[in-house]
């Protein structure tokens, strides 16, 4: 089928005019004012429009505008059709955004010459923007494959580094949910709202698995023993927050966004900061905290108690952890977190038993 041109112009002869040279290749729409060109194209896209400049009422030059403000008409190219070839009327015709001009009276081969040139150069254009189009998407795919890749990799290293201190891969899962739920409801309730964004909460439960990659540092010794530490094998495991964050710098710092290796570093490196100032490793307090830490911190307590551990039995009945969890409110943990997330109960209770824990 071939394209249609809209032509506009308020002399009739000239549209005639256009339809006798043109019409044998092209299909043409006749306007004879700018008003008549706005109806048409309300209901159609042509695939080019010839404008003439000095019509009364709306002149092309404003038509021109309207339909540069249009997200639906600015894409159609513009030629416009003038009598005046002074060189300011040339320069006001590009910088309206027109591809090209002709000038009147028509010369039937340069008429022709100047639409079919326009067309096909919107046609490379069409098909050069396609052809972007399906290379983004390829692209997108392949990037959304990698970072699942990535994903499956990075929980993968957590689930074996957690497995040396006698866990399964339940606790990279269950924090990284418990985080999730954390985050958003926060943000349902518009706290941290400066800080809280969809894309936050996806790069923190991204990082969450990463906080304890630290103890691949620790020795088996200390991981897996079922007493008390000595004050020399606390010290040591204490350690394994700086060398996460030490760690995560190594082998993501280079490759990842700055904004996401930043975040888990403050995971790994201050959840087990406590909100009085108490924790380690550099006794941060309060909002000194990083706000993904906090968060952290309570998921990664809440799951420490509540499954079985080499060193620890598992605590039950829940409510005996959240008493734990209220008694720590505003000094181990920020007290807004610990709020909102003891009134995840339902939501907690409900995975929980999805998961048959």
């Amino acid at each position: 089928m071939s394209e249609v041109i809209l032509v506009v112009d308020d002399d009739t002869s000239n549209l005639m005019l256009a339809k006798k040279i043109l019409g044998g290749e092209f299909r043409i729409a006749a306007a004879n004012s700018g008003e008549a060109a706005c109806r048409y194209l309300e209901n159609n896209k042509p695939d080019l429009a010839l404008v003439d400049i000095n019509m009364p009422d709306m002149d092309g030059f404003e038509l021109v505008a309207k339909m540069k403000e249009n997200p639906q008409w600015r894409s159609i190219s513009v030629i416009f059709l003038t009598a005046d070839k002074n060189e300011d009327t040339e320069v006001r015709c590009f910088q309206a955004g027109a591809v090209d001009f002709v000038g009147k009276p028509f010369l039937p081969e340069i008429l022709t010459s100047r639409v079919k040139r326009t067309l096909e150069l919107e046609r490379y254009r069409n098909d050069l923007e396609k052809m972007v189009e399906e290379q983004a998407e390829q692209l997108t795919g392949a990037l959304r494959r990698i970072s699942d890749i990535q994903a499956h990799v990075i929980e993968g290293m957590a689930n074996l580094i957690e497995s040396r201190d006698g866990s399964t891969g339940k606790h990279v899962k269950n924090t990284q949910t418990y985080v999730r739920m954390i985050a958003e409801e926060l943000q349902k309730r518009e706290l941290f709202s400066e800080i809280i964004t969809k894309g936050y909460i996806e790069k923190l439960c991204k990082a969450a698995p990463l906080h304890d990659v630290g103890k691949i540092q620790v020795p088996d010794s200390i991981l897996q023993k079922p007493g008390k530490l000595t004050d020399e094998e606390y010290t040591r495991m204490k350690d394994h927050t700086s060398c996460s964050a030490a760690i995560l710098d190594e082998i993501i710092g280079d490759v990842e966004e700055a904004e996401y290796v930043q975040l888990a570093k403050d995971v790994a490196m201050c959840h087990h900061e406590r909100w009085d100032g108490k924790g380690y490793p550099k006794g941060l307090s309060g909002e000194q905290i990083p706000l993904g830490a906090r968060i952290m911190a309570l998921a990664d307590v809440f799951d420490a108690l509540y499954e079985e551990r080499c060193y620890k039995p598992a605590m039950r009945p829940i409510e005996n952890i959240y008493k734990i969890l209220e008694e720590g409110k505003g000094t181990q943990f920020d007290p807004v977190i610990t709020e909102v997330f003891l009134s995840l109960d339902t939501q907690l209770r409900e995975h929980l038993a999805n998961r048959g824990w």
